[in-house]
């Protein structure tokens, strides 16, 4: 049914086609959400041997690439990144490692609660084998 003026029965115009704009807004929305969701996970997602570090007034190293970590619990356990080794694969395993890198750089996490011998004894290992370029990983003096 057609009334005047080009009007259908219903009150519409037939000239008006309906809006075919996305509204962003929720989009937009969520997605801070989820920045913030993840910026605050993330620090908690980093996996690793929970060691109590010893302080030190030195400053931090700037880090350019993931560091080869080797952590001393305070068991004596050691672990070569986040796997448990034995003393005696530590060199064997090093070499391998570092026949493809250029940077040798080594950092030790020893528990403060870790024999000095125990840290001596890894050390000397790494640097009886060539590997000289070590760092030991401390926490910032409060």
């Amino acid at each position: 049914m057609q009334t005047h003026g080009g009007h259908n029965s219903s009150g519409f115009s037939r000239r008006h086609k309906p809006m075919s704009e996305i509204n962003v807004t929720p989009f937009v929305d969520v997605m801070l959400v989820l920045l913030v969701v993840f910026m605050v996970a993330a620090p908690l997602l980093t996996v690793g041997i929970p060691v109590d570090l010893p302080n030190s007034a030195a400053k931090a190293l700037p880090e350019n690439t993931k560091p080869l970590s080797i952590t001393i619990s305070k068991e004596g356990q050691l672990y070569l990144q986040d796997e448990a080794i034995d003393l005696n694969e530590l060199v064997p395993r090093l070499k391998v490692i570092f026949a493809g890198r250029k940077d040798g750089r080594i950092y030790i996490h020893g528990d403060k609660a870790v024999d000095y011998g125990v840290v001596m004894r890894v050390m000397g290992r790494m640097n009886g084998a060539g590997f000289s370029r070590v760092a030991l990983v401390t926490d910032t003096e409060k």
